[in-house]
């Protein structure tokens, strides 16, 4: 018989711990089983796909590559019961189904959460759950199928065959400065002034942090040294909000503290145009949550930031 019949939600789940704990004794604990128990059960498994699964050593167990590839397929199926379930469980409930979002830095504060009260407003029974973490994560959570959709910058190395795209903007990045900033009251702003202060910059691993050392670079500048890094929007302004600290913000990003007076902008632009983009999972289309906010998201992206639409007004 083929050994994948005989394999249960429960095998998976024993197999994805094992590869965690990498030791008998802590997964059977955590599983409730005998340590005797498991270990006759790990050594059938191997028997029967005539594959090691995983190396014993002295401490423990290590996956090998085939193992590893093994709890890869275990977890993807874990991810889509659990997403049946919570799918089931919305529609079960009079909603309208479930999607899981991501959003980087330079979209959580404007275009995901304005899509996702879009979608609440003409479909008020979905479920949906938004996630914030650096494009490089929400990429590898995609491919993972752990989320539906992500939004952020793009890079040529996220690609994948079961990911599709599109550009939703193009925005700047600005300087940006608590209001009462004694650079928020000059008429004649200069790079001197800017050099002269502490920044607060993206960390490397955020796409942004390269955009803006080339725009730097062009304009014969570079981060000043004594930055601090920070790759969460909401650190970015709680610093630059009590300090005399210069933050480099994404044009959507900057709208709603700017809005609650927390931040204000510097009139000296970047030459950093960039495109926001969204990704999705294809086999994730039909689900109508996913459906919903995908095109909620085209439409937020069309209207101009709004300050741009203030300064359109009569």
């Amino acid at each position: 018989m083929d050994w994948t019949h005989r394999l249960r939600l429960r095998h998976l789940q024993i197999l994805v711990s094992l590869a965690e704990t990498q030791n008998i004794s802590h997964s059977a604990e955590r599983l409730h089983m005998t340590q005797p128990a498991l270990s006759k059960w790990l050594k059938e498994l191997e028997a029967d796909i005539g594959l090691t699964l995983f190396e014993r050593h002295a401490r423990g167990l290590r996956p090998t590559a085939h193992g590893q590839i093994l709890r890869e397929f275990a977890v993807h199926i874990g991810n889509e019961l659990d997403r049946a379930r919570e799918e089931m469980s919305a529609l079960r409930d009079g909603g309208s189904g479930r999607a899981v979002i991501g959003a980087s830095g330079a979209t959580i504060a404007g275009v995901v959460p304005q899509a996702v009260l879009s979608l609440l407003t003409r479909m008020p029974n979905a479920s949906v759950e938004l996630v914030e973490a650096p494009m490089d994560r929400l990429f590898q959570q995609l491919t993972q199928r752990e989320i539906d959709i992500a939004v952020g910058r793009p890079a040529a190395k996220y690609h994948d065959p079961g990911i599709a795209s599109e550009v939703l903007y193009e925005e700047r990045l600005h300087f940006a400065v608590r209001p009462d900033h004694p650079l928020a009251q000059r008429k004649a702003l200069q790079w001197s002034h800017l050099m002269a202060q502490r920044w607060v910059v993206w960390t490397r691993d955020i796409p942004a942090r390269d955009l803006l050392e080339s725009a730097l670079s062009a304009a014969g500048r570079s981060i000043p040294s004594a930055s601090v890094q920070s790759n969460s929007l909401l650190a970015t302004i709680a610093l630059v909000a009590e300090s005399d600290m210069v933050a480099v913000v994404s044009e959507r990003a900057i709208e709603l503290p700017e809005r609650w007076k927390m931040l204000k902008r510097l009139p000296l632009l970047l030459e950093t145009p960039s495109a926001m983009t969204m990704y999705w999972r294809k086999d994730a289309l039909g689900f109508a949550a996913v459906d919903g906010l995908l095109d909620a998201l085209r439409k937020v992206a069309r209207q101009p930031p709004r300050t741009s639409r203030a300064k359109s007004r009569p």
